[in-house]
């Protein structure tokens, strides 16, 4: 494949440069397969997407070379913080005055899974210093995928309801732990408990760029409507300002996000029509999100050692998310069952991931590429995989229509149920 890339660099040679026309038919690409693997299987599009991303970073795609830097890795970090803004806007801070018993039911699934991820990779024989940040990591699932199952199979319900919130939360966890201890990496401290003041430090400026993003929406919403796509353009334009300025001052850009869109959920309380708002351009930057997510994670080592850590991360972090919380499920107003079908639906690991892994990356040159070796093939799986388990927890909760089954058309209704 890279033979092909530069004989057509030497013939063709558009003015925005041949990445761009690499990018373009690859999304173009992602779309179509994504389309036809929800309308002929059933499945949510985001499979596609990441198929079609993975076959590319497996045939040697050289669009996005890891680690990423500059446009790419600000373009991931403003579709993680779209997302995670969105997920932000869909939590009442209330809800939890009146249910703080799913307070606890996170932090129990979160501090189970970094307690038996660490243990499993140390068990193994890895060292602690890769295994500790590779166990924050599988803290976080993925409120991206997660989403983009809700939204294709039309999932509504208590289960659908409790994996996102829970889902959000871990990945707080996640963002503020990880990006602590990525600055830490070289300092000698491997410690949870010396990494107390970086992260305050980073929860702290990320509270306030996303005090700042939220305050700054709310003043607009009082002058413009909810549902004009000047307010959906002002909204993108802020959430890029605001991931930007974040990472500039030593915070989390998605954490900021994430923090911006719960305070607006208080401040602005009714509730908003978010895939029509942000309207077509998000959802091209949450596909690209998907497609390079796959594209990177493809381009790890896939050996046997690697194989075996990856199984054994991916086991006992399923594992631990599920028990985590079926023990937070006392007092929660959940079933036994409901709360296994949400461990489940919990199980993807994507773009977020990937972003963590790229601060490990850049901030230690001996630890990141050991922590990198691991980490991204268990992304790409649970990409996959982990958006295929979420499926079927879904529909076997009651929750959504049966997955495997094509979508039906009405042409003369103009229903393409899509």
């Amino acid at each position: 494949m890279n033979e092909l890339m530069a004989f057509w660099a030497e013939w063709l040679k558009p003015s925005a440069g041949l990445p761009t026309v690499q990018w373009s038919i690859l999304l173009a690409l992602a779309a179509f397969i994504g389309h036809l693997v929800q309308r002929y299987g059933g499945v949510p599009k985001v499979v596609g997407y990441s198929a079609v991303g993975a076959f590319a970073g497996l045939a040697g795609f050289t669009g996005a070379a890891w680690p990423l830097q500059g446009t790419g890795l600000f373009l991931l970090e403003l579709g993680v913080a779209v997302v995670l803004f969105e997920a932000g806007g869909r939590i009442p801070l209330r809800w939890f005055r009146h249910n703080p018993m799913v307070l606890v039911q996170s932090l129990a699934e979160s501090t189970l899974t970094f307690v038996a991820v660490y243990w499993t990779l140390t068990f193994l024989g890895m060292r602690e210093a890769v295994a500790e940040p590779l166990a924050l990591l599988a803290m976080a699932a993925s409120p991206a995928v997660l989403s983009r199952v809700i939204m294709d199979t039309r999932a509504s319900g208590p289960v659908t309801e409790r994996a996102m919130v829970l889902s959000t939360l871990s990945t707080l966890y996640a963002l503020t732990l990880c990006s602590a201890r990525a600055g830490m990496m070289d300092r000698g401290e491997a410690s949870l408990v010396s990494t107390l003041y970086p992260v305050l430090v980073v929860l702290g400026l990320s509270v306030v760029v996303g005090a700042v993003l939220a305050l700054t929406l709310r003043i607009a919403l009082r002058v413009m409507s909810p549902t004009s796509e000047n307010t959906a353009i002002l909204l993108l334009a802020l959430i890029a300002a605001g991931a930007a300025l974040a990472a500039h001052f030593g915070g989390s850009a998605p954490l900021a996000a994430l923090l911006g869109g719960m305070l607006l959920k208080q401040l602005n309380p009714r509730p908003w029509s978010w895939p029509r708002q942000m309207g077509t351009a998000s959802a091209m930057l949450t596909m690209l999100m998907f497609v390079l997510v796959s594209v990177v994670a493809a381009q790890a080592d896939w050996s046997g050692p690697v194989a075996g850590m990856v199984a054994a991360l991916v086991a006992a972090r399923a594992l631990a998310k599920i028990v985590g919380v079926g023990l937070g499920n006392v007092g929660s107003g959940a079933s036994w069952k409901q709360a296994l079908w949400v461990g489940c639906a919990m199980s993807p690991m994507s773009s977020v991931a990937l972003l963590l892994v790229s601060q490990f990356v850049a901030a230690s040159a001996s630890l990141g590429p050991r922590i990198a070796s691991i980490a991204l093939p268990a992304i790409l799986l649970m990409e996959v995989l982990g958006a295929t388990v979420a499926t079927l927890a879904i529909y076997r909760a009651g929750e959504s229509s049966k997955p495997w089954t094509p979508l039906s058309f009405n042409r003369s209704a103009g229903d393409s149920r899509e």
